[in-house]
């Protein structure tokens, strides 16, 4: 992919919000996975030149954290956990549904390239479980059913909102292209913390 003047400036910009030019490796993957869905060689490369490092440094990061996608990924990426607590609570059930639903398996993109599926590990909402999340935002308390009405929303178009964060979903790119740092203008919309969240807190305040 050739890099426009203006995505040479964004990356510019986000260089010079760290005192060590180094510590912009996270975000500036993740502004080349929001231009082309992934992280390509030609990406890295220009990240290493900007940063005057090896590719082999920037390589190593963009396949240590799972986040860095090496293939096209869905419009949507779902990521179904199947850790401990969200698996007996129904996750493996529900990965299992989806998998015959979509007709892919994990990793897998459905052929219209509108939704790719993953299982994943603990993402910190046990308190939610089971959890599915898609382009990183949460869709709590799933059922087998429920994941599939919400896959299919985004295959036709029009994906059910997060139970938390943002009032709308938005594309694998334009999440990548959040947190890279690039501000949408969601990050005070929709539910931050819900009740289960706030349970602990509340009790210990009533102890007082």
């Amino acid at each position: 992919m050739a890099y426009s003047t203006e995505d040479l400036v964004i990356m510019d910009s986000i260089i010079k919000r760290y005192p060590r030019s180094r510590s912009s490796i996270m975000p500036l993957l993740h502004f080349v996975q929001s231009r082309i869905g992934y992280v390509d060689g030609e990406g890295i490369e220009l990240i290493a030149k900007l940063l005057t490092l090896e590719t082999a440094e920037v390589s190593a990061v963009a396949s240590f954290y799972t986040q860095y996608k090496r293939k096209s990924v869905g419009e949507y990426h779902v990521g179904v956990c199947t850790n401990t607590l969200c698996a007996v609570m129904g996750g493996d059930a529900i990965f299992a549904g989806l998998k015959a639903h979509l007709g892919v398996e994990n990793d897998g993109v459905t052929a219209d390239g509108k939704v790719s599926l993953e299982h994943i590990e603990c993402n910190a909402a046990c308190d939610y479980a089971p959890v599915v999340m898609a382009n990183w935002e949460f869709y709590d308390n799933q059922t087998v059913q429920s994941a599939k009405d919400l896959v299919d929303s985004m295959r036709q178009g029009n994906p059910q909102p997060p139970t938390r964060g943002p009032n709308s979903l938005v594309t694998w790119k334009e999440a990548s292209a959040v947190l890279a740092g690039i501000n949408d203008g969601k990050a005070h919309e929709g539910i931050q913390a819900g009740e289960p969240s706030l349970l602990g807190l509340k009790i210990s305040k009533e102890g007082k």
